[in-house]
């Protein structure tokens, strides 16, 4: 079976509540976050993943990341990848995109970039390398990262310019699975949230 790779956005954020751009600033989890990313974890553990024995688990080494992963019940099984990491938003940290949109109407960051931070090229060959290492496996993997990045990858697993993630949006501790539909990457679920209905 062709490998899949799941993909854990990390729990909410007192940022990511409020919609700042939160990229390298090591902003940490909220109790709601804190209780998501254990019901994510419960979720994982139960059928059909049973744990995912076997899968190899990354995570992003920014704290909002990797306790998410803590708590979901991997970390002893993590390598943390500073690919994983989030967009650097350069001059645009902490800013929400209404503020944004103050200083520069029109703004879209699939489309026009940040200042000062990384490139659209340049999240992209990250994106690329998460796809290249994913489908070298034999087996699938499981990563925790953010918002923007897990997009991108999601956009780059079906072969898109990362623009197509503008398309599909992404909540805090949400699970979705890129894997295959005759012999082509496919998204087979995506930003479920159904683990969180408990809470």
């Amino acid at each position: 079976m062709a490998p899949r790779i799941l993909l854990a956005r990390h729990g909410q954020t007192e940022w990511s509540l409020s919609g700042k751009h939160t990229g390298r600033t090591d902003v940490p989890l909220l109790e709601e976050g804190r209780r998501g990313a254990k019901v994510l974890g419960e979720r994982l553990h139960r059928a059909p993943f049973d744990g995912l024995p076997g899968v190899e688990v990354r995570t992003s080494p920014l704290a909002r990341a990797r306790e998410t992963c803590e708590l979901a019940g991997f970390g002893d099984r993590a390598t943390h990848w500073d690919t994983l990491m989030e967009w650097d938003y350069g001059a645009y940290e902490g800013m929400t995109p209404d503020e944004i949109q103050d200083v520069r109407p029109g703004w879209l960051i699939w489309r026009d970039g940040v200042p000062e931070g990384e490139t659209l090229a340049e999240v992209t060959a990250r994106a690329d390398e998460v796809v290249a290492w994913a489908r070298a496996e034999d087996r699938d993997v499981l990563v925790f990262a953010h918002g923007h990045i897990l997009r991108s990858i999601g956009a780059r697993w079906l072969g898109l310019p990362i623009d197509f993630a503008a398309r599909i949006r992404l909540n805090p501790t949400s699970l979705s699975v890129l894997g295959w539909a005759y012999g082509e990457p496919a998204i087979e679920n995506w930003n479920d949230v159904g683990h969180m209905v408990a809470l």
